[in-house]
C-alpha cells in the first residue's frame, strides 16, 4: 500500500512539475486594417502545440517546449509571421499583425478598355470559339468582334472600328507582335476580311481605349491575338465548303508540335447561283498556305514560329456615276507573314519575352487604263524583361523597333514614289498593388522615328477598386499617337503625329456565368490630317492642323446561365464623335461613326437533335453623309442599319459537323452612304445614288471532318 501511495505521489508530482513548466501563450491575429482574422493557423515551429484564432481574433494554447522557440501565424491570403519567444514556464502575450497576401487568381484586375479572354481571367469575354461560332461572322475575327462594344459594322469596309475611329486606328498583334496588312486587299466597297484563321489562337485581349504602354502607333485601339501554345492530340481536319476547301494536319510531340493548313477560296461558283449587287467579272478568290511550329525550352520557356503566305485577286466593273461607262478594277494581292516569339523565366522573379514578325504586301491594281503597284513592308522586332519585385509590385521593361518601307507605282509612266523609316520605342510600365482590392497601373512609351527626326514620349495609367467579390470599377487614361495613312506621309514624308487622348471610367460584374460591364469614354483628337483637295491620288495642302473628338458609352451583358444550354450577349454604345479632319471645313461625324449600335447574339445546343442553333441581330442608327445639294458638311442620313444571322450546326458524329449559316435573312437593304457627280444636272441638281452592300445575304454550307485516335475530336472551332 506504501509503494501504491508512493507511485501515485510521483505520478502527481511530475505532472505537477510538467504544468508548472509549461510556457502560456495568447494573444490576437488582425489584419493591417485592425480586422479581427479568423482561423489563422498559430504553432510552434516543429511541434504540435498551436491553436487558432476565433471569431474576434483571439487564440491561446500552451506548450512544454523551453527556451528560445519560433512562433509561426499563417493565413490564406496573408504573409506568414514569424517571431522568436523565450518558453521559461511564463505566459506570453503577444498581438499580431498580418500583411495582406496579394494573389492574382484573387486580385483586381485592370478591366477600363480592356475585353480580355484567357484562361487567366476570372471574366471571359471571346472566346476563340466565339469568334468562329457567332452567326454572322462567317468565321472572321474582326466579324465577332463586331458584336462587341464600342464596334461599328461598316458593311461596305468589313474592318475593326472602334469608338468613332477610323479602322487604321486600330492594330492588330500576333502574339505580342504587330501584323502589317492584317485585312484582304479588296477593291471599293467590296468589304474585306482578316486574314488569319481563328482556330490559331487560345486567346484575345481588345482594347476599346486606354491601353498598355507596350502598344503604340494606334489611336483608338489594339486587338492582340495569341496563338495556342500546345495542341492536344494528332489530328487530321478536312472542309469541304460552297466557297471552297482545306485541309490542316496537327501533330503533337513529347514537348513539340508542328500544325500546317492549304486552303483555297472561289466565289465564282457561288455567285453564278447568288445574284450579287456589282458585277464580278473575276470573282473574289484567294489561297494560302501557313505553318506554326512549337518548341519547349527548358522546364518553362516556349519558342513558336509561324509562317504565312496567300494570293489573292478580284475583277469588277464597278459603275461611276460621273462616267457613262462602268470602271473595269482589277485587284491582285500577295502577302507574306512570318512570326518568331518566345517566352521564359529565369526564377521566380524575373522572365522575359520577345520575338520578330515580318509582313510583306503587294498590291498590283488596274484602274481603265492606269496600273498601279504598292508594296508594304513592316518589321518588327521586341524585347522584353519582366521583374516580380514582391507580390505587390511588377514591371516590365521593353524595347522595340519598326523598320517600314512604302513605295507606290504607276506602271504606266514608271513613276515611283516611296519612303524608309525606323522607328524605335521604350516602353516601362509597373503594376502597384495597394491591397488586392485596389491596384495602380502606370506606364511610359517613349519613341522616336528617323523619317521626320522627331522624339515623342506619351504616358498612361490605369486604376481599379474591387468593390466586392464580384464588382469592379476602374479608371484609365492614356496618350496616344499615330503617324498618318501611308498614302499620305509617301506625298509629304514631314508629316507628324496625329494624337488622342483617353478617358475612361468602367464598371465590371461577374459572378456564376453572369456578366455586366458599363463604361464611359472621351477622346480628344489633335493634329488630325487635312487637306484642301484631292483626286485620289495627289493631296493638296497636306498639314496636320485638324482636331475632334469621340465621347458616349457602352453597354454589356452576357449569361450562360439564365436559360438552360444558352450562350448570350448584348451589347450597346453611344457614340457621339466629330472631327474638323480631310478636306472639311468644319467638325463633322465620320461616315463611319454611326450614333447608336446594338447587337444580340445567342447559341443554343440541343442534345437530342445534335445541334447548335445561333442567331445575331445587329443594328445601327444612319451613316452620316454629305448631300452636295444641301448647306453644311456630312449634314444628311442614311436609314438604319440591319441584319439578322442565323447559323445551324449539325453533328451526326462527334467527328463530322454539317454547318449552315445565312448573314442577312430578312434581305434588309442596307445603305452606307451616297455618292454624287461632280457636275449639276440641267435643272442644277447634283444626281446621287446610294451605296448598297455587294449582295443581299451571304449563305455558307460546309462539311468539316475530323480523323484521329479521338473518335469525339472534332472542328467545333472552325464553325
Amino acid at each position: 500500500m506504501k509503494k501504491l501511495n508512493l507511485f501515485i505521489t510521483s505520478i502527481l508530482l511530475l505532472t505537477s512539475l510538467k504544468v508548472l513548466s509549461q510556457t502560456q501563450i495568447s494573444g490576437v491575429v488582425k489584419s493591417q486594417k485592425g480586422e479581427a482574422l479568423i482561423g489563422a493557423n498559430i504553432f510552434i515551429e516543429n511541434t504540435y502545440d498551436g491553436a487558432s484564432s476565433d471569431i474576434e481574433g483571439n487564440f491561446k494554447f500552451a506548450t512544454t517546449e523551453s527556451g528560445q522557440q519560433t512562433l509561426i501565424v499563417s493565413m490564406i491570403g496573408f504573409h506568414p509571421y514569424q517571431k522568436q519567444i523565450n518558453c521559461n514556464g511564463t505566459t506570453i502575450t503577444i498581438n499580431i499583425t498580418l500583411k495582406e497576401k496579394i494573389d492574382q487568381l484573387n486580385a483586381v484586375t485592370i478591366s477600363a478598355g480592356a475585353m480580355e479572354a484567357s484562361d487567366m481571367k476570372k471574366a471571359v469575354v471571346m472566346k476563340p470559339l466565339d469568334i468562329v461560332t457567332t452567326s454572322g461572322a462567317l468565321g472572321d475575327i474582326v466579324g465577332a468582334f463586331n458584336k462587341l462594344p464600342g464596334t461599328a459594322t461598316v458593311g461596305n469596309d468589313g474592318r475593326l472600328f472602334v469608338r468613332g475611329g477610323d479602322a487604321s486606328e486600330t492594330n492588330i498583334y500576333f502574339d505580342g507582335l504587330q501584323v502589317g496588312n492584317a485585312y484582304g486587299s479588296t477593291a471599293q466597297n467590296v468589304p474585306t476580311r482578316s486574314r488569319f484563321n481563328p482556330n490559331l489562337f487560345k486567346g484575345s485581349f481588345f482594347s476599346t481605349g486606354g491601353y498598355s504602354a507596350e502598344y503604340g502607333q494606334a489611336l483608338s485601339s489594339a486587338l492582340v491575338l495569341n496563338t495556342i501554345d500546345m495542341p492536344l492530340r494528332n489530328q487530321t481536319d478536312i472542309s469541304v465548303m460552297s466557297i471552297g476547301g482545306g485541309i490542316t494536319q496537327t501533330l503533337v510531340g513529347e514537348r513539340n508540335a508542328f500544325t500546317a493548313s492549304a486552303n483555297f477560296m472561289d466565289l465564282a461558283p457561288y455567285m453564278s447561283i447568288i445574284n450579287q449587287n456589282m458585277e464580278f467579272t473575276n470573282a473574289p478568290s484567294n489561297w494560302n498556305v501557313e505553318a506554326l511550329g512549337r518548341q519547349k525550352i527548358g522546364k518553362s520557356g516556349l519558342l513558336k514560329a509561324f509562317v504565312h503566305t496567300e494570293s489573292a485577286s478580284l475583277a469588277i466593273n464597278r459603275d461611276d456615276i460621273n462616267e457613262t461607262e462602268k470602271i473595269h478594277t482589277t485587284v491582285d494581292n500577295t502577302y507574306h507573314f512570318g512570326n518568331v516569339s518566345f517566352k521564359n523565366t529565369i526564377n521566380e522573379s524575373w522572365s522575359y519575352y520577345g520575338g520578330a514578325s515580318l509582313s510583306y504586301n503587294t498590291d498590283e491594281i488596274s484602274l481603265e487604263n492606269i496600273a498601279l503597284k504598292k508594296v508594304n513592308k513592316l518589321a518588327h522586332v521586341k524585347g522584353v524583361l519582366v521583374h516580380d519585385v514582391s507580390d505587390r509590385f511588377s514591371y516590365k521593361n521593353g524595347f522595340e523597333t519598326y523598320q517600314k518601307h512604302y513605295s507606290e507605282e504607276v506602271i504606266n509612266n514608271e513613276a515611283v514614289r516611296a519612303y524608309n523609316e525606323l522607328t524605335a520605342n521604350h516602353f516601362v510600365e509597373a503594376d502597384y498593388y495597394f491591397s488586392k482590392k485596389l491596384v495602380l497601373r502606370a506606364g511610359l512609351r517613349s519613341s522616336y522615328n528617323d523619317l521626320i527626326n522627331k522624339f515623342w514620349a506619351t504616358p498612361r495609367a490605369s486604376l481599379a477598386y474591387q468593390v466586392n467579390e464580384n464588382g469592379q470599377f476602374s479608371l484609365a487614361y492614356g496618350q496616344f499617337k499615330q503617324l498618318p495613312k501611308e498614302e499620305l506621309r509617301v506625298q509629304q514624308n514631314n508629316l507628324e503625329n496625329a494624337t488622342a487622348s483617353h478617358y475612361i471610367l468602367n464598371y465590371l460584374y461577374s459572378k456564376k456565368g453572369r456578366t455586366f460591364r458599363g463604361e464611359l469614354f472621351n477622346k480628344n483628337y489633335n493634329q488630325l490630317v487635312q487637306y484642301s483637295n484631292t483626286d485620289g491620288f495627289d493631296y493638296e495642302g497636306l498639314r496636320n492642323s485638324g482636331e475632334g473628338y469621340a465621347r458616349g458609352f457602352d453597354l454589356f451583358y452576357r449569361d450562360n446561365r439564365s436559360l438552360k444550354e444558352t450562350d448570350f450577349w448584348i451589347t450597346y454604345s453611344f457614340v457621339d464623335s466629330k472631327r474638323n479632319f480631310k478636306d472639311f471645313s468644319s467638325q463633322v461625324t465620320p461616315n463611319y461613326a454611326p450614333k447608336h449600335n446594338a447587337s444580340v447574339v445567342m447559341k443554343r445546343f440541343f442534345q437530342p437533335l445534335h445541334s447548335q442553333l445561333g442567331f445575331s441581330y445587329s443594328w445601327n442608327s444612319g451613316y452620316p453623309f454629305h448631300n452636295p445639294n444641301k448647306a453644311g458638311e456630312m449634314q444628311s442620313m442614311t436609314k438604319d442599319y440591319n441584319n439578322l444571322s442565323f447559323s445551324w450546326s449539325y453533328l451526326p458524329k462527334p467527328n463530322l459537323i454539317i454547318h449552315f449559316e445565312c448573314s442577312n435573312v430578312l434581305g434588309s437593304q442596307n445603305i452606307f452612304g451616297y455618292e454624287y457627280a461632280n457636275q449639276p444636272n440641267t435643272s442644277g441638281i447634283m444626281n446621287g445614288r446610294p451605296i448598297s452592300q455587294v449582295a443581299d445575304r451571304f449563305i455558307f454550307l460546309g462539311v468539316f471532318l475530323t480523323l484521329s485516335k479521338d473518335k469525339n475530336a472534332n472542328q467545333l472551332n472552325n464553325l
